[in-house]
């Protein structure tokens, strides 16, 4: 049904790979800017110009990125042959993506407290939270390279 595809792997591979890394920037990204967002007063320019930033990397370069790699995910994983779906890497790495944009809805509302001046988390909380998806990311390159079951 989706031979069609076949032709395209490559090109849908390295436009999967190119989103992925973009969005991976934003996730590493965007909890740092909370962590120096929580260092500045209220009100003052500079939580306005964080907010600037915070709101422009998660709509102009984070949510593409995020739709683009489910967009070029979900045509690789409709390709005849990639995937063997008896084996349990494919299901691992599945529950990590999932996390991946249960993580990515998190930094979405944590921008949205920003921007309100409600955000109630620390410093240290944003700096344990920008570990999250390197966590979810060496689990993901492991299943998808190594494929250990």
């Amino acid at each position: 049904m989706f031979m069609f595809l076949l032709p395209w792997v490559s090109w849908l591979l390295a436009f999967h790979v190119m989103s992925v890394i973009a969005w991976m920037a934003g996730l590493f990204y965007l909890p740092r800017l909370f962590v120096y967002h929580c260092q500045v007063k209220i009100g003052s320019e500079e939580s306005a110009r964080f907010k600037l930033m915070e709101r422009r990397l998660l709509r102009a370069i984070m949510n593409p990125a995020m739709i683009s790699s489910l967009l070029f995910g979900a045509l690789l994983t409709l390709t005849p042959g990639l995937i063997d779906w008896s084996s349990g890497w494919w299901y691992c790495k599945l529950v990590s993506l999932v996390g991946m944009f249960a993580f990515h809805g998190c930094c979405a509302r944590w921008r949205k407290e920003f921007d309100s001046d409600s955000n109630i988390h620390s410093e240290r909380y944003y700096r344990i939270a920008n570990e999250v998806p390197t966590i979810f990311m060496i689990i993901i390159v492991i299943m998808v390279i190594v494929k250990p079951f």
